[in-house]
C-alpha cells in the first residue's frame, strides 16, 4: 500500500489555501509520501512553485548522499537520512458552474495540453479571476486524464437522485476507466456514514473509491491562518465567521500511516490512491518550450540574423564598420549559432522594426542588448564602442542560459505594440506574464486587522509603524509608543497572523511586458486567462516560473522618457531641420556634462531626483561611463552596502584604490574597486567566495525572490567562508555581502545603466542646446518624472524661455513651439495644461477656429462648445487676447450657460444671436489672478505666490505701508 495526496490546495487558491506550494512538497517528504498532486481551484498557478521545491529536495538528498555540505547549507534543508523527494503531480480542482468540481490529473503531456485548453477555455469566457466552464467542456478534454469526482457536500440519500449524480454518470460512462470517486473526511463524527454513502455511490457509477485528506494547509498550525483568510474573502470578521470557520485543525496534509489509522476498513481506498499516481507519468520536466522559428521566405533563422546584422552594420557604420567591431560581430554571430538562439533575436529585431515603421522611440536594454548584433538590429542604440559589456557574461555557451533583452517604448505607445504581438503569433500563441501580488507589510496589517475586528484608528497607527517589507516587525516598544497594549491577546494574535501571511499571494496581476511566445500553442503549455486591462490576455505564471522551466520572455517595457524624446526630435526636425536619433546625437559634449556637474538636470532622466541632484556635484560626470555609474549608484542597493562614499573618496583620490586580488581587480576596476553592479556581485560570490556556477545561479533566483520568501540569509554563511578562505578581508566580505542584500531590493545591472545612460545623456543634450524645446516635449509627455508642470514652466523660464499663456486663437491641444518675433522659439502653453479639459474638446475648438475667434460666444456657436467648457476656459483666462479679463470671460460664459440649450430661431450669423449687455468689471488682483491660474491650471506665468508674500516676511514690515494686492 503507498498512499498518495492527490487534492492538495495551496495558497494560490487565492484566499482560501493557507500554505506555500513549497511548504507542502517538504512536509510530504518528511512524510515520505511517494506522490502528491497540487491541484488548486481552476488554476495551475502554483504548481511550478512545488515542482521547483521538489527539485531542491532531490538536490539535497544527493548533496547529503556526496557529503556535499557546501550545497546542503546553501539550500537549507536539513533533511533526515533515507528521505525520498516525492514526485509532482501537476494537475487542477476543476470547478464546474453547476456545481459539480473534477480533480484533473494528466497522465501525459497530451492530457496537460488539454487540460491548459480547457482552463483556457474557461478563463477567457469570465473576467478577470473567474472561470466558467460545463460538463460538455470537461467532456471534450477529459482524453488521458485521471477524473476525480468530488462527491456533493450533501449526499443525495437515494443514490438515483440529484443533478450531481447526472453529471457523474454522464463522465463516468465517457471516461469509465478514468474515472475515480474522491471522498474526504470532515471530522465531524459522521465520517462513517459519509464513506458509506460514498462507496455505494461509487459502486452505482461503477468507479473506484479513493480518499483525500483534501488538506487546505500543510500543518494544522495554520488553522487560524486559514480562517483569517476566509474572513478576507468573505469580507466578515472573525467573530462571525460561523460555519465558515475551521472546525478543527484536521484539515492537513497527513502521512499514510494517520490515513491508515483513522479510516480503517479503508485500506482499499487508501491504496487506490498509490494506483492513481503511478498512471500518471506526466512531470513538468517534459515541457519543451518551443520559441517562434521565425523562419521567414524559407530563410533559415540563423542565416536572416547574418543579413540582417551585416545590413544593420552598413546602415550604422555608413563608411564601414570598424575592424574591430566586424570581428565581435562575427564572433557573436557564430555562439547565437551554436546556442541556436537566432529566432529569439529575430522576434525582438522583428518588434524593433514594427515600432520604427511606426515612428515610435525604443531602446533595448538587458543582458544581450548590449552588443553589436543589436546595435545593428537597432534593437539598442549604445555604440559597442561605448559598451563596456562582455556579450559572453550574458550568452554563455558554458552556462547555456537564455539571453535577456528589454525593450523600452513610448509610454503612450506601447499598446500598438503590444497589440501587434498579439496580431502576428494570434492569442493561441502569445501571452503576458503573470505577476503575483503579495502580501506585503501594509496590506497585511490592514487586511488581517479588519479580520480580526480592530478599529480602523488601531490599523492606521499599526500600520504607520511599519515601514515597508523590511520594517523588522512590529515590537512592543513601537506598540507602547503608539498607545496600544503588547500585552492585549488580540492584539498578539493580529501581530503573529500579520507575520505568517507575509509573502503569500493574494492575486495574479500582469506582467509590465514580459511576453511569451511559442512556435504551437501558448495554451497547450499553460493556461491563458483575461487581464483586467481590455485586449490584454496573461498565462498563469510569473517570470520566476517560466525561468525556473527554461522559457523565454520579450519584455515590451514602457518609459515616458522616450515618448519626450521623440516628440523632442520632431520638434528639432520641424523647426531647425535636424533629424537626430538616439545613436547620431553629438557624443561627449563637454557643455552636456558642465549641466549636469552643477547639477541643472531638472526634467532630465534618471538624475532628476533630489538625491542625484545632490550627488552630480560630487561625481562630476565628464564622459559617458561616468553616467554609467550615476545611473547605478544612487540605489538602495550600493546605499545599503554603504558602496556610493568609498567610490567618492577614490574618485577624488582621497582614498587609495586597492583590490583584494588581481582576479578581483578585473571585475572591480572599472567602479575603482567597488562592486556597483549586479554582474559584479556575482562575480565577487565566483571568484572571491569560490561559488560553483550552480550556486551563483541559485544566488541570483534567491535576490529575485528576496522580497516575498526572504532565502538571501542562507548564502551569508557560506559566502562569508568562502572569502575567508580566498583571504579576502572580513570587513570587505561583509560589505560585499550587504551590497549584494541590497540588490535583492533594488540592484541594477551594469546593462541596463549603461542603456539608460544613453537616455539621460539624450535628454541632456537636448535640455541644454535646446531648453524650450525640451520643455515642451516634457510637457506633452506628461504624467511622468518627479517634477510638476509648473517645476518644468519655471525651470524653463529660468533658462531663457519666453513662455506665453494659453490663448484661444494661439494655442492646440498640445504645448507648441511658435516664433517669438526675435529670430527664436517661444513656448506656446496648450489646452491640455487646463484641469478638466478634454483633448476632443481641444480638437473641436481649434478645428473650427478658421482666422480666429472674436468673442466668447463666437466659440460656443462655431465650435459648439458647450457653456460649461466655455466656463473652464474662462476660469484658465484663455480669453485675454479678445480684451476680456478673466472676471468679464467668466461672466460672458454664465450667460451662454443660462441660454442652453441654443434658441429656436437664434441666428447662425457670426456676430449675431445672444446680445449680453456690456459690463465692467474690475480686474483681479494680482494674487487673486496667481490664485485662480493654480486652480485652473496648477502653474501660473504671473509672480510666483512666495513673491506675493515676501513683503509680510520682511523684518520690519508694516500693514499700512502694504497695497491691496
Amino acid at each position: 500500500m503507498a498512499f498518495a495526496e492527490l487534492a492538495v490546495t495551496t495558497n494560490f487558491t487565492f484566499l482560501t489555501g493557507g500554505s506555500h506550494a513549497e511548504e507542502y512538497a517538504l512536509r510530504a517528504a518528511l512524510f515520505g509520501l511517494p506522490a502528491i498532486a497540487v491541484t488548486d481551484r481552476n488554476s495551475v498557478s502554483g504548481i511550478v512553485r512545488a515542482h521547483v521545491k521538489l527539485r531542491e529536495i532531490a538536490r539535497a538528498i544527493e548533496a547529503r548522499q556526496a557529503g556535499d555540505a557546501q550545497t546542503l547549507s546553501t539550500l537549507g534543508l536539513d533533511l533526515p537520512h533515507g528521505t525520498v523527494a516525492p514526485r509532482l503531480l501537476p494537475g487542477a480542482r476543476v470547478c464546474l458552474t453547476s456545481g459539480t468540481e473534477v480533480t484533473v490529473l494528466p497522465r501525459d503531456r497530451a492530457a496537460w495540453g488539454r487540460l491548459c485548453q480547457l482552463l483556457t477555455l474557461g478563463r477567457r469566457r469570465a473576467a478577470k479571476g473567474e472561470c466558467e466552464l460545463h460538463m460538455d467542456d470537461l467532456l471534450d478534454h477529459g482524453a488521458g486524464q485521471e477524473l476525480l469526482l468530488h462527491p456533493p457536500r450533501s449526499l443525495p440519500a437515494d443514490a438515483a437522485a440529484g443533478s450531481w449524480l447526472q453529471e457523474a454518470r454522464q463522465l463516468s460512462r465517457r471516461y469509465e476507466t478514468q474515472c475515480t470517486l474522491l471522498a474526504s473526511p470532515r471530522y465531524d463524527g459522521l465520517d462513517d456514514a459519509r464513506f458509506h454513502v460514498c462507496r455505494r455511490l461509487a459502486k452505482s457509477l461503477r468507479v473506484p473509491l479513493a480518499l483525500t485528506a483534501a488538506p487546505v494547509m500543510h500543518h494544522g498550525a495554520r488553522r487560524r491562518l486559514v480562517d483569517v483568510l476566509t474572513c478576507i474573502r468573505e469580507g466578515r470578521r472573525i467573530d462571525t465567521l460561523g460555519r465558515q470557520a475551521q472546525a478543527n485543525a484536521e484539515q492537513r496534509l497527513r502521512s499514510e500511516d494517520e490515513m491508515v489509522h483513522l479510516f480503517p476498513g479503508y485500506a482499499e481506498a487508501i491504496a487506490e490512491t498509490g494506483r492513481i499516481a503511478g498512471r500518471c507519468r506526466f512531470s513538468l520536466e517534459e515541457l519543451r518550450y518551443e520559441y517562434p522559428s521565425e523562419v521567414t521566405e524559407g530563410e533559415a533563422p540563423q542565416a536572416r540574423l547574418e543579413r540582417l546584422t551585416h545590413e544593420g552594420l552598413r546602415w550604422r557604420y555608413p563608411e564601414g564598420a570598424p575592424e574591430k567591431v566586424r570581428k565581435q560581430a562575427g564572433h557573436e554571430l557564430a555562439l547565437i549559432g551554436r546556442l541556436a538562439y537566432a529566432p529569439y533575436f529575430l522576434t525582438v529585431e522583428d518588434t524593433v522594426r514594427f515600432a520604427r515603421s511606426r515612428g515610435i522611440l525604443c531602446q533595448g536594454r538587458g543582458s544581450a542588448a548590449n552588443s553589436v548584433v543589436c546595435f545593428a538590429l537597432g534593437i539598442t542604440s549604445v555604440s559597442p564602442e561605448i559598451g563596456t559589456m562582455v556579450f559572453e557574461r550574458f550568452v554563455s555557451e558554458a552556462r547555456d542560459e537564455p539571453p535577456d533583452i528589454d525593450v523600452d517604448f513610448e509610454h503612450e505607445r506601447r499598446e500598438e505594440v503590444i497589440q501587434y504581438i498579439y496580431q502576428r503569433y494570434g492569442r493561441h500563441r502569445a501571452g503576458l506574464c503573470a505577476t503575483v501580488i503579495h502580501y506585503r507589510g501594509k496590506r497585511a496589517i490592514r487586511e488581517v486587522g479588519h479580520a480580526m475586528g480592530l478599529s480602523e484608528d488601531t490599523i492606521a497607527a499599526m500600520s504607520s509603524q511599519l515601514w515597508g517589507w523590511g520594517g523588522g516587525g512590529i515590537t512592543e516598544e513601537r506598540l507602547r509608543e503608539i498607545g496600544l497594549d503588547p500585552g492585549d491577546r488580540r492584539l498578539q494574535q493580529t501581530i503573529a497572523l500579520v507575520e505568517e501571511i507575509r509573502g503569500f499571494p493574494r492575486h495574479l496581476s500582469q506582467h509590465v511586458g514580459g511576453f511569451i511566445m511559442t512556435e504551437g500553442r501558448l495554451d497547450a503549455l499553460v493556461p491563458i486567462e483575461n487581464a483586467a486591462m481590455e485586449d490584454r490576455t496573461v498565462i498563469c505564471w510569473d517570470k520566476d516560473d517560466i525561468d525556473a522551466l527554461g522559457i523565454l520572455k520579450v519584455d515590451v517595457l514602457a518609459l515616458g522618457m522616450l515618448t519626450c524624446i521623440r516628440k523632442a526630435f520632431e520638434l528639432l526636425e520641424a523647426h531647425h531641420g535636424l533629424d537626430y536619433t538616439l545613436a547620431t546625437l553629438p557624443a561627449e559634449d563637454p557643455k552636456v556634462y558642465d549641466m549636469l556637474c552643477v547639477a541643472d538636470s531638472i526634467g532630465v532622466f534618471q538624475v532628476e531626483s533630489r538625491a542625484q541632484m545632490n550627488f552630480l556635484p560630487r561625481m562630476r560626470p565628464r564622459n559617458f561611463y561616468d553616467l554609467v555609474i550615476e545611473v547605478a549608484i544612487i540605489r538602495p542597493g550600493p546605499i545599503q552596502g554603504d558602496m556610493v562614499h568609498p567610490y567618492i573618496r577614490r574618485r577624488r583620490g582621497e582614498e587609495k584604490v586597492d583590490f583584494p586580488s588581481d582576479a578581483l581587480g578585473d571585475v572591480l576596476g572599472k567602479t575603482l574597486g567597488v562592486p556597483l553592479f549586479q554582474e559584479q556581485a556575482m562575480q565577487i560570490a565566483i571568484i572571491g567566495a569560490g561559488f560553483s556556477p550552480e550556486e551563483a545561479d541559485r544566488l541570483r533566483r534567491a535576490l529575485a525572490t528576496f522580497k516575498k520568501n526572504g532565502t538571501i540569509h542562507l548564502f551569508r554563511e557560506r559566502f562569508l567562508e568562502g572569502m575567508a578562505r580566498n583571504g579576502h578581508p572580513a570587513d570587505f566580505a561583509e560589505r560585499c555581502f550587504n551590497q549584494i542584500e541590497g540588490f535583492g531590493e533594488y540592484g541594477f545591472p551594469e546593462s541596463h545603466a549603461a542603456s539608460f545612460a544613453l537616455l539621460v545623456y539624450a535628454s541632456a543634450w537636448i535640455k541644454r542646446h535646446h531648453p524650450g524645446i525640451f520643455a515642451c516635449a516634457l510637457l506633452n509627455s506628461q504624467p511622468m518624472g518627479f517634477y510638476s508642470p509648473a517645476q518644468i514652466v519655471r525651470d524653463a523660464r529660468q533658462h531663457g524661455v519666453e513662455v506665453r499663456p494659453i490663448d484661444i486663437n494661439a494655442s492646440y491641444w498640445n504645448n507648441v513651439m511658435e516664433p517669438d518675433g526675435r529670430g527664436g522659439l517661444a513656448l506656446r502653453l496648450g489646452f491640455r495644461q487646463i484641469k478638466s479639459m478634454r483633448e476632443d474638446e481641444a480638437i473641436w475648438i481649434t478645428s473650427a477656429r478658421g482666422n480666429g475667434y472674436r468673442a466668447v460666444e463666437d466659440v460656443w456657436r462655431r465650435a459648439g462648445t458647450p457653456a460649461r467648457v466655455l466656463t473652464i476656459l474662462a476660469e484658465a483666462d484663455v480669453f485675454a487676447s479678445l480684451g476680456h479679463n478673466r472676471r468679464e470671460a467668466q461672466w460672458q460664459t454664465q450667460a451662454l450657460r443660462s441660454a442652453e440649450p441654443l434658441p429656436l430661431f437664434a441666428q447662425d450669423i457670426d456676430g449675431e444671436g445672444i446680445v449680453e449687455p456690456p459690463v465692467s468689471l474690475p480686474r483681479m488682483s494680482e494674487g487673486e489672478e496667481v490664485v485662480e491660474d493654480y486652480s485652473a491650471m496648477r502653474m501660473t506665468l504671473r509672480a510666483h505666490p512666495m513673491a506675493l508674500l515676501r513683503q509680510y516676511l520682511t523684518p520690519g514690515w508694516r500693514a499700512e505701508d502694504t497695497q491691496e494686492m
